[in-house]
């Protein structure tokens, strides 16, 4: 593409992400009340929260390569018709012992259409203009991410799980239809035959390493910030209240600092490797603060610096991926990155409950803000590295013309 697709063919695609996330969210925060209801265990809860990320986990990279092979939309199609089956499955069974495995099929369908739509943002904008296109994308994801707790629990009051999952049913639905009128075919790419050590070589370079660790950090400070942010305010005596609201403004930073990241690095005023290593500083920051300052003060400015560094490095990360991938393999790419954001996901909260058991929740959230500044040290000499290669390299074309 050298020229931008309408914004119409984008929408149902924004939409999509704004599916996977309501869907994670909404449900997760209900589970609580379900752990209540049907007296299942604290290991019930975990296991049911975990195998939505397990199933993404394992097949978000089988799907990315599928889009490949037969193209992104038919697999955006596809996962999210499957997404729309397994909420309405739960629905139709009527049994809330089955909520598991709704969110099983769920998973397994998120990660179909999630790197699909990815891969099609990524072809149907110019190279010129993924920044804007991903801060969309990103910013709708975001917008899930914070109305997914406080819808999910109004529709759990109002109708119970079969609501929710119902309702999850129709948006998958109505999406579905949305982008099967609006978003355009797009033909897989010839592609040469791919070795597995091709692959790992090609998944082995900083072009790639770089801006996944980028996001893989950021998705950790997010999830520390959603999980453990309530949990310190609540230490300081804040209501559930207070608390909730601080994960809302975390949750609605990063969704409105995503357009203009992505807006800024397009018309070349951020920098790929300056934005994500300011990004992931803020968010060492906003960690440092939440462990450092105490009561509403601390929670409050961990929540807007950690969501702004947040927002900042998202669209940056997956718009350098796009642009250093070959167009033929960006479904293959966009799904090896999201499982690099899924094991953030799940490795935030382990490291930070982990030194938390073992010496206090500040010192949890201290230990993550010195592995997100080790990541952005990390990144700012990667990327001066990679910088002097590419300048070396062309002086010495310019020498031998």
């Amino acid at each position: 593409m050298t020229t931008p697709a309408p914004r119409h063919q984008f929408l149902p695609l924004y939409a999509a992400g704004f599916v996977t996330a309501f869907g994670a969210h909404s449900i997760a925060a209900g589970l609580g009340g379900y752990l209540h209801s049907e007296h299942a265990s604290l290991l019930t809860l975990g296991l049911l929260l975990a195998v939505y990320d397990g199933a993404e986990v394992l097949l978000k990279p089988v799907f990315g390569t599928l889009a490949d092979r037969v193209g992104p939309r038919p697999v955006l199609l596809g996962g999210l018709l499957a997404f729309a089956a397994a909420s309405a499955g739960f629905v139709a069974a009527g049994n809330p012992a089955l909520v598991g495995l709704a969110r099983l099929g769920q998973g397994a369908a998120a990660a179909a259409f999630s790197p699909a739509a990815g891969a099609l943002v990524a072809r149907l904008s110019p190279r010129t203009g993924q920044g804007r296109a991903f801060g969309g994308y990103g910013a709708w994801k975001g917008l899930g991410y914070t109305l997914g707790p406080l819808l999910g629990g109004v529709l759990i009051i109002a109708g119970g799980f079969s609501l929710l999952f119902g309702t999850l049913a129709v948006a998958a639905l109505v999406t579905a239809g949305w982008a099967l009128a609006k978003v355009p075919a797009v033909p897989p790419l010839p592609r040469t035959r791919q070795t597995v050590l091709g692959l790992a070589r090609r998944l082995g370079q900083g072009t790639f390493l770089r801006p996944t660790a980028a996001l893989a950090a950021t998705t950790a400070a997010l999830a520390v910030g959603v999980g453990f942010l309530p949990v310190s305010g609540a230490a300081s005596g804040l209501s559930p209240l207070v608390t909730g609201a601080a994960v809302s403004v975390l949750a609605a930073c990063a969704a409105l600092v995503q357009p203009w990241a992505g807006r800024a690095r397009d018309a070349g005023h951020l920098t790929d490797t300056a934005g994500m290593v300011t990004g992931l500083g803020l968010a060492a920051m906003g960690m440092g603060a939440a462990a450092l300052l105490p009561g509403l003060p601390g929670m409050l400015a961990a929540a807007v610096v950690v969501g702004t560094g947040t927002g900042i490095v998202t669209p940056l990360g997956f718009a350098l991926l796009a642009a250093n991938t070959p167009r033929e393999r960006l479904g293959q790419t966009m799904g090896a990155a999201e499982v690099g954001r899924e094991l953030g996901d799940a490795g935030g909260p382990l490291l930070v409950g982990a030194l938390a058991t073992g010496l206090s929740l500040g010192a949890g959230l201290s230990g993550l803000a010195v592995l997100l500044a080790a990541v952005a040290a990390a990144i700012a000499v990667g990327g001066r590295s990679l910088a002097a290669t590419t300048a070396e390299g062309n002086r010495g074309h310019l020498h031998e013309k």
